[in-house]
């Protein structure tokens, strides 16, 4: 209403009366008259009305003050005003306004009609965007608790679930992850199965709003405890939730960035929850008919095939740029390089899915689907590999975005053999030379080629197209570096065995094919088996460990080991305590350990009759 018409000089006539009653019916003239964006008129009113009042209404509202018949209308006129008054900025900024937000949250926590709980959501938004103060003070005093009580129970796509949803973000935008991982984890955990809900159910621009407030969350590098606090979430639709906003996304027309935030959400889902979480029902948006099982798993793959190779195509451009000086922001690069691991992953994750599948799998995943998926990798390692032929013929060889293409490949690859063979024997030496951002020399990219490398060297035509591009040494220096005592700490402790086997398969061969190693690098090879297999008693370890050692000791004696620097008494005696150890598991008294391990026995007892006389240490601890 105009600051000049008359039924605003009437309401300030009576909000400037000496009886409260007159105050309350200007404050009633204020509810029915006045619109929310008439600022002006807001303002002068709220400095007739006074604080003081205004502090009294609410606190007899929350039957702090007087006991009145008229409690609940008290409330609800005075949370009604206040939400009004706080349309201003500079009075939902002022101290006045702050100190009230733990007295709404008060009321909040009460049993209180959904007009109120309103009022109170928008007083609480209003006063949280209008000043530093205001977020503080909602957060310290307890918003995050109010939002995980309240968000579970409000109606699906209502205004009361907006504006909670937009308290959130601000929460979010201010304190996270920091401060809401170490204050507030089980409450974001509920706030996350709320909000997934909005995200299933919803087809408006709020699902979009639960599409971006979920990526915030997920998107932290350090979520970890989050992840296990949603493990354990009593709402267990939850998963089911983002599955459907997840396939609803990627199915229909939208950004390319919000498509990439979907993706996004499912490599959150599939690390929490593993890749099996790709396959289950989804709910049809118009109700119509069930949905295939495997929909999700599809879409998933289809979208991150996408994101390959326009990420891929982009960053080699980029790369392109800064070559020539025309620098693009490094920020952007990096950004890609990100945006590519999260497809990366979920690839991966689908390949471990495809060569996992059991039978109940098997029928949730229709064979034409499996069909579709191997056809659709194929098509997307051969992209990948074009990518590190580009690198390669830029001289390329150091990048987390290379060491991430090698481990995408050596995934596929390792169930998937015979897939672009040419190529991959075409690019398997620069493929070793691979080095992460951080590697001071490559390894992980080695580590990541060992399942494939393992199989390669089965054949005698493998072996020799590792060892004719030097890869044989990468493998032992690989090994070197995983059991010596310098070695690296990896997750996945089978790649050990993937590298022993490797090695293996090239010295059982060496009629065939000569690995040619330098007598350096086996005198750091005995080095490390010896330190390896100190102490333990692992059947597995001794047998693995003495095969190689047997087959390595071909190559050379005692005499001339230890005329070398590197090697000493002390290294030959353990070596000499491995192999007697070894042996003395043979006989007709096997454990079922050592009968699990007959194939390297077997190789152990035939090398020491080959090499015996030229090692009279490993004799004697054999005889003893």
């Amino acid at each position: 209403m105009d600051q000049s018409s008359p039924a605003l000089d009437d309401c300030l006539k009576l909000l400037k009366g000496e009886r409260d009653e007159q105050r309350l019916a200007g404050l009633l003239l204020v509810t029915k008259f006045c619109k929310g964006d008439d600022l002006s008129s807001l303002l002068t009113i709220y400095d007739a009305v006074g604080v003081q009042f205004l502090d009294r209404l609410l606190r007899t509202g929350m039957g702090k003050g007087s006991i009145s018949e008229n409690q609940e209308a008290y409330l609800q006129l005075s949370v009604t005003v206040l939400a009004a008054f706080c349309r201003v900025p500079e009075i939902a900024a002022s101290n006045d306004m702050v100190s009230k937000i733990p007295l709404v949250l008060e009321v909040l926590s009460r049993e209180s009609g959904p007009a109120v709980l309103e009022e109170c959501y928008e007083f609480l938004y209003l006063v949280s965007t209008a000043s530093e103060d205001g977020i503080m003070t909602f957060y310290s005093s307890g918003g995050m608790k109010m939002l995980a009580s309240h968000m579970p129970n409000l109606p699906d796509g209502s205004h009361h679930m907006q504006i909670t949803m937009k308290l959130v973000q601000l929460l979010l935008n201010k304190f996270y992850p920091d401060r809401i991982n170490n204050d507030y984890l089980p409450e974001l955990s509920i706030i996350v199965a709320a909000i997934a809900r909005q995200f299933s159910v919803l087809h408006d621009a709020m699902k979009f709003d639960a599409l971006h407030i979920l990526t915030a969350i997920f998107s932290p590098k350090f979520s970890a405890p989050l992840y296990d606090s949603l493990r354990v979430l009593p709402e267990k639709n939850w998963p089911d939730y983002m599955r459907d906003g997840i396939a609803a996304i990627l199915q229909n027309r939208v950004a390319p960035t919000e498509k990439l935030q979907a993706l996004i959400l499912a490599e959150s889902m599939v690390t929490i929850f593993g890749e099996k979480w790709l396959v289950g029902q989804i709910n049809s948006a118009d109700g119509k008919g069930p949905i295939p099982t495997d929909r999700c798993l599809v879409l998933v793959l289809e979208q991150s095939r996408v994101e390959v190779a326009v990420l891929l195509n982009e960053l080699a451009y980029l790369k392109d740029e800064a070559s020539k000086k025309s620098s693009p922001a490094a920020e952007t690069i990096l950004l890609k390089k990100r945006n590519v691991a999260i497809a990366f992953s979920l690839l991966e994750r689908i390949i471990n899915l495809i060569s996992n599948a059991s039978e109940n799998e098997g029928d949730l995943i229709h064979e034409n689907t499996l069909s579709m998926v191997i056809n659709g990798l194929n098509e997307t390692i051969g992209v990948v590999l074009e990518y590190l032929q580009d690198a390669k013929e830029h001289e390329q060889r150091k990048g987390d975005d290379l060491l991430a293409s090698v481990r995408v490949i050596g995934s596929y690859l390792a169930e998937a053999p015979l897939a672009c063979r040419e190529k991959v024997r075409e690019l398997l030496e620069y493929m070793l030379s691979i080095e992460g951002e951080d590697e001071p020399r490559p390894f992980y990219a080695i580590c990541f080629l060992l399942p494939m490398l393992c199989q390669l060297t089965m054949e005698v035509e493998g072996c020799k197209a590792l060892i004719s591009c030097g890869g044989h040494k990468s493998v032992v220096d690989c090994l070197v570096n995983l059991i010596g005592p310098h070695g690296y700490k990896v997750e996945d402790r089978g790649c050990i065995f993937l590298a022993c086997d490797t090695i293996l398969n090239l010295l059982l061969k060496k009629e065939q094919v000569q690995a040619p190693l330098d007598y350096s690098t086996l005198v750091n090879l005995l080095k490390a088996l010896a330190h390896w297999t100190e102490g333990v008693d692992d059947p597995s370890i001794i047998m693995m460990a003495s095969s190689i050692c047997t087959l390595l000791f071909d190559f050379t004696s005692e005499k001339a080991l230890l005329k070398h620097p590197n090697f000493d008494d002390s290294c030959l005696n353990n070596l000499s305590r491995l192999i007697a150890r070894s042996m003395a598991a043979w006989g007709q008294d096997m454990s079922d350990a050592a009968k699990a391990e007959t194939d390297l026995l077997e190789i152990v007892t035939a090398g020491y009759s080959r090499w015996v006389t030229r090692f009279p240490c490993v004799r004697d601890a054999v005889e003893r």
